[in-house]
């Protein structure tokens, strides 16, 4: 079998620096400036590593954008592609692609965010090649909507030894979705559809689009948020991570609220907003510490998702006995009976995390659910 394979080097870089994004080059450059470490090529050597690579022939893009991954597996891929410049772009991404297809192969593997997605949609649709090229994502970016992507590396890892066993795999149209990073980062969620690719049809190893908020969910939101600011305790920190439902809790304390990011409560007093993960760090360091968090409707990703600031270094240091997880009886129905994800990048934290959790999902209320 012939997989092609396309890299984002920069996809995800503005994660854990508090960006919301990585998309155009003057964040790139802040996230570089902030310390941020470039993720794409670990993420792709995940999903490969425990792989049977002999049984695929491979082709890629030249550098950092897929060939660098191969070699460090002792694979001669065919390079059919070179980026110019000292940072790739989304029409190095587009490029790329159009020449795995022009060079006959039979899957496209790449790695990205929902940009990337989108780039890769438009680079197929230009060569006619977007209702008929399977592909598969390895999830490296901030924000992933897009259904496009396997739920995890090790997930897109599960398919890749399907594919060498022989294993015949089904495939289904599934969405492309995209927001508007500007807006984002105002604390505002715009995404829009931008068509369809055809993936491997897994619901275990496959994610799901994302699920917007209902707006009948208010009600159960404030009743959840009353919940956890009753128990909150004297003299431990609080963060609150992004979303609708953690933004309830905000509201319920009446402190003004970074919808999309990471903020801090003390004492019911506002302390630090929109942190990043050196400012999480040196906090946790000065206080006990709890994480408040919500699900990711329709996916089920409480780690890995719009909320990189939660690394694997800060989650080690809180501890899994020190997350609260919030949901709504309607966000986890939403699920359809997955679980929940994480996918902080460390794999043996991701496993050591695997179980039953308790979810506050409503006043004095609690549903059991599992992390896998």
């Amino acid at each position: 079998m012939k997989l092609g394979l396309v890299v984002n080097p920069l996809a995800g870089i503005g994660g854990t620096v508090a960006l919301k994004g990585s998309d155009g080059d003057a964040i790139v450059q802040q996230a570089l400036s902030r310390g941020a470490v470039p993720l794409a090529q670990t993420r792709s050597h995940d999903a490969l590593d425990k792989v049977e690579l002999g049984h695929f022939e491979f082709f890629c893009a030249g550098g950092d954008m897929g060939e660098q991954v191969l070699r460090a597996f002792d694979i001669e891929p065919q390079v059919v592609y070179q980026a110019d410049g000292e940072h790739t772009s989304a029409a190095d991404t587009v490029g790329a692609v159009k020449a795995l297809v022009a060079a006959g192969v039979d899957m496209l593997l790449f790695t990205g965010g929902d940009g990337t997605a989108r780039d890769v949609l438009n680079a197929l649709s230009a060569v006619g090649a977007d209702e008929t090229m399977p592909v598969l994502g390895i999830p490296a970016g901030c924000k992933i909507h897009s259904a496009v992507y396997a739920v995890s590396p090790h997930g897109a890892a599960n398919i890749l030894v399907q594919l060498a066993a022989g294993v015949p795999l089904t495939l289904k149209t599934a969405q492309v979705m995209d927001l508007d990073e500007e807006l984002f980062r105002q604390g505002t969620v715009k995404a829009s559809s931008y068509g369809y690719l055809h993936v491997p049809e897994d619901s275990a190893n496959m994610q799901m689009t994302k699920q917007g908020g209902i707006d009948f969910e208010s009600s159960a939101q404030q009743d959840i948020a009353a919940e956890i600011v009753e128990q909150m305790q004297d003299d431990v920190l609080y963060l609150v991570g992004s979303g609708s439902t953690t933004a309830a809790v905000m509201q319920e304390l009446q402190l003004e609220n970074t919808l999309l990011g990471i903020d801090a409560v003390l004492n019911h007093e506002l302390l630090a907003s929109d942190l990043d993960e050196t400012a999480l760090l040196e906090l946790i360091e000065q206080y006990p510490s709890k994480i408040i968090v919500t699900l990711i409707g329709g996916q089920g990703h409480i780690f890995g998702r719009g909320n990189q600031q939660f690394s694997a270094r800060v989650l080690r240091k809180v501890g899994r006995e020190n997350i609260i997880i919030i949901a709504t009886n309607a966000k986890l129905r939403s699920l359809e009976g997955r679980p929940l994800r994480m996918d902080t990048g460390d794999a043996e934290l991701d496993t050591l995390w695997q179980g039953s959790v308790q979810v506050v999902s409503g006043y004095e209320q609690k549903t059991l659910y599992n992390i896998a």
